[in-house]
């Protein structure tokens, strides 16, 4: 699914910025190498950001031995 329309972002690569430790859509849109611009997609992406960061919060990584 597109989230953001005038980048033509995914929303997989929204999640995998997340996964990997954007924080917010600009953080996620950089690591796309693109800046938000009408606006629009910004409530969609922060909901996908803080559904993977919740997820990550509940099943925390192993940690290295």
């Amino acid at each position: 699914m597109i989230v953001c329309v005038c980048n033509a972002i995914r929303e997989s690569q929204v999640r995998e910025a997340a996964r990997t430790g954007a924080r917010s859509p600009a953080q996620a849109y950089a690591r796309c190498g693109k800046k938000a611009k009408c606006g629009s997609c910004l409530p969609f992406a922060r909901a996908i950001i803080d559904e993977e960061r919740a997820a990550i919060a509940a099943n925390p990584p192993a940690a290295a031995a």
